[in-house]
């Protein structure tokens, strides 16, 4: 792999390093306001699955970083965001533990090609993905500092100054799993929302 790449790059069942993803996090109750990015927040003890058949996405940054869990744990992220982002077959699913067990609250939305998920200055903090993965005018190895292509890094962060970051004009996913800690965005738009809460352990994957 080289260290730069122009024009498109394919990468098959992509892994942790370049993960762009989509993580619903209204399904647990995130509300956002629209047009401006979330502040940073201590991260709950549970992570969420979410799979999405496309993802195409504008001007995107990855980069890694460190969330802050509830009990002021540190856990190792990587961070992708886009500009913006449209996104097919969303689906997303937490197991929450109660006491009465298990408990799932599993959200879909975009299911009607006409009218996709959306979202604008998206910001995703994960530690797993597959999927498969073209690029468009990809830059590997600038520094974070000076990636250009995406949102600019949320302040409060914890990330290492002058480390390693990717960007690309572009990026197609298809056959989306992953596993996220969080997620921000500025606007955020579920076309077709539905949500249901199951007993039990009922994942997207």
């Amino acid at each position: 792999m080289e260290s730069q790449a122009r024009g498109g790059t394919r990468w098959k069942r992509f892994g942790v390093v370049m993960v762009p993803s989509v993580a619903a996090s209204a399904a647990i109750g995130v509300a956002l306001a629209q047009g401006a990015l979330a502040a940073s927040f201590a991260v709950s003890g549970q992570q969420f699955k979410v799979t999405t058949e496309r993802l195409e996405g504008t001007g995107f940054v990855q980069y890694g970083a460190l969330d802050v869990k509830h009990d002021d744990e540190l856990v190792p992220v990587a961070v992708s965001a886009f500009n913006s982002a449209t996104i097919n077959k969303l689906c997303q699913s937490v197991v929450v533990p109660t006491p009465i067990g298990d408990v799932t609250v599993k959200l879909g939305a975009g299911d009607n090609p006409a009218k996709p998920v959306k979202a604008k200055n998206l910001f995703i903090d994960i530690t797993d993905l597959n999927a498969d993965a073209t690029f468009t005018n990809i830059d590997i190895g600038v520094s974070v500092d000076h990636s250009s292509k995406g949102p600019t890094p949320k302040s409060g962060e914890h990330r290492v100054p002058g480390s390693f970051a990717q960007q690309a004009d572009k990026a197609v996913l298809t056959g989306v799993k992953q596993t996220a800690w969080a997620t921000s965005a500025g606007t955020f738009e579920l076309n077709g929302l539905k949500m249901k809460v199951h007993k039990g352990k009922n994942e997207c994957y």
